[in-house]
């Protein structure tokens, strides 16, 4: 495609000498900002990925595939419903969940949580669950027990073995008006699933425990939650649900619950995209600005070279291959510190958080408490080809100006 000639005079012009330095430094800032452009793309395009995939997983993880609820009260005698619904393929499991709201109080402080009682063969079939226990034991899980979050445990200075107590707006009527239920309840795990929301603001109970304290029957429960062993295939275990269900209680999925906050995920992530591409985008202009001021002051060799011989086609793809060499050097270099940056992006966060004393990742702000990273290949092979596709257009306009110079024109005042 090029010939020796051809190669041997675009390195020649890469290779600026002092007469050509600005010309050279634009080329630099060029590269430069080609590699920082396609190095940021990568890495927020990374980031977006990782913190889409660790909600997803932790969402789907805590809350189950899909919930089976009853509008405007309790699921009355769940056993007989909760049969039916694993007698449905694709239906893994089927498990009660009686859940509310709750003021927990202890050692003189207070905060609001969301109370989930369910059994211990439940909590036990949750990876997530299981595999986050950061002290205390799933044996202890029954009785007047409860497990905490990390941060929860923190700001309560509660450790294993220690007490809180629980309180829940629906108490009993007296005259002196309605007087909250509340009860003691034994730490027995702290857990730690990765999301500060859940780590600050659940508390996990056994499901007798729970509906002894929210005053449900034993055959009540407030919703069923269903695993299914094809979460992409979940719209048709959906519909066979409803079908199951006949009238007799609603179905819902975790995407109908979560559908505002991950179409907002989508649209930010979309919209960095298009920002970020712009400083290719500008990195391509500085290479059409510089190779232009290189056809320029090039104009006398041009013209000597077109009259010894050379053809148009070799003047243009001398200064595409120029100004190529430059746009996919620096979409290399991007590329690969792109991927080590996102690869190595938690142990980068803790250095600077280190370097300069602060928290540049708050948990309570960004729902995870690890900054995450996910590589998508094919999405890094687009943004290199766009990137080359880029680079390589940019050096169009300037290389057909070579081409078409008038050597009689150029030399005329030599």
């Amino acid at each position: 495609m090029y010939s020796q000639f051809e190669i041997m005079m675009a390195m020649r012009y890469l290779r600026a000498r002092k007469a050509e330095g600005f010309v050279s430094v634009i080329a630099a800032f060029s590269f430069i900002g080609i590699m920082i452009g396609v190095a940021t793309l990568i890495i927020v395009m990374s980031v977006m990925n990782g913190f889409h995939i660790q909600l997803v997983d932790r969402i789907v993880g805590l809350n189950g595939h899909l919930n089976v609820f009853v509008t405007g009260g309790p699921i009355q005698n769940y056993q007989s419903l909760l049969n039916d619904l694993e007698r449905v393929d694709g239906v893994v499991s089927a498990a009660p969940v009686v859940e509310g709201q709750v003021l927990v109080t202890s050692h003189g402080q207070a905060t609001g949580a969301m109370a989930r009682g369910f059994t211990q063969d439940y909590f036990s079939h949750k990876p997530l669950l299981s595999s986050s226990i950061e002290a205390g034991s799933m044996d202890d899980f029954s009785g007047n027990v409860v497990a905490i979050g990390t941060k929860m445990a923190e700001r309560f200075e509660v450790q294993v073995g220690d007490m809180i107590t629980l309180m829940s707006p629906n108490g009993k009527a007296s005259p002196f008006g309605t007087i909250p239920r509340t009860a003691q309840y034994k730490v027995v795990m702290i857990f730690d699933v990765g999301m500060y929301e859940y780590n600050s603001g659940y508390v996990f109970m056994p499901l007798d425990s729970a509906q002894r304290f929210f005053q449900l029957p034993e055959t009540s429960a407030n919703l069923l939650e269903i695993m299914s062993d094809h979460p992409e295939k979940i719209d048709k275990i959906k519909t066979a649900l409803s079908v199951v269900t006949n009238g007799r209680a609603g179905v819902y999925d975790w995407r109908d619950s979560n559908k505002s906050f991950f179409s907002a995920v989508e649209v930010e992530r979309n919209v960095m995209f298009i920002i970020l591409m712009l400083i290719i985008l500008i990195a391509a202009f500085n290479i059409i600005s510089s190779m232009i001021m290189l056809v320029n002051d090039k104009a006398r060799g041009i013209a000597i070279m077109r009259t010894m011989g050379a053809f148009q086609s070799s003047i243009l793809k001398i200064f595409i291959l120029t100004g190529a060499s430059v746009g996919i050097s620096g979409t290399a270099m991007g590329a690969v510190l792109g991927i080590l940056f996102a690869v190595n992006i938690e142990s980068i966060r803790r250095f600077f958080e280190r370097l300069t004393d602060s928290n540049l990742f708050p948990g309570e702000v960004y729902f995870l408490s690890k900054l995450p990273a996910d590589v998508d290949w094919v999405e890094v092979t687009f943004i290199i080809a766009i990137a080359v596709v880029v680079s390589i257009l940019a050096t169009i306009y300037p290389a057909r100006r070579a081409a078409k110079l008038d050597p009689v024109e150029a030399l005329r005042y030599e």
